[in-house]
């Protein structure tokens, strides 16, 4: 469960919520005068593989959606940027999203990669469409397509981060 998580590196967020596909939880703090959230995605994953936490502006799915997405490097380092998901078939090379995105961060431990930053504001205010990923292999620095199973193909839904934290308090 999210809410008994604590992070090593002193970290602390007000919310959490265990997403329902892929054992992935995204942890956050929503600061509704500025409209940023402060976020932490985490999901399993192995050395090789990657995963992505993204929000589509438009629509609940994953073509339109603004990702970012952190895997390992080569040497082992991490590697954390941000997206454009415009298509089944994105070239998933680092790119500017339409809103601000600072503290970009990323960490591994033990079959999980975490994904720190700082998200917003969103033309939508408090409530944003979240889609979720990930993907077991990386090639030549660019993860590769994930699975097409139930897991992979639901894992969307929508966050209101002020509702949902209040909720959580």
């Amino acid at each position: 469960m999210c809410s008994e998580y604590k992070f090593t590196s002193r970290r602390s967020y007000s919310s959490c919520r265990d997403l329902p596909h892929l054992s992935a939880e995204l942890h956050w703090t929503y600061n509704s005068s500025t409209g940023i959230a402060r976020i932490a995605y985490r999901a399993r994953q192995g050395p090789r593989g990657w995963v992505a936490w993204a929000v589509n502006p438009n629509q609940i799915g994953m073509v339109g959606s603004e990702a970012i997405v952190a895997f390992h490097n080569g040497n082992g380092s991490m590697r954390v940027y941000t997206t454009l998901i415009n298509s089944y078939s994105p070239s998933m090379v680092p790119g500017n999203l339409s809103f601000q995105v600072s503290g970009l961060s990323a960490e591994s431990s033990v079959n999980e990669i975490a994904i720190f930053a700082d998200v917003g504001p969103f033309e939508g205010g408090s409530v944003v469409n979240q889609v979720w990923q990930s993907g077991n292999l990386v090639l030549n620095g660019v993860p590769q397509m994930h699975a097409v199973s139930q897991q992979n193909l639901q894992s969307t839904g929508e966050i209101d981060f002020l509702y949902d934290q209040e909720k959580h308090r």
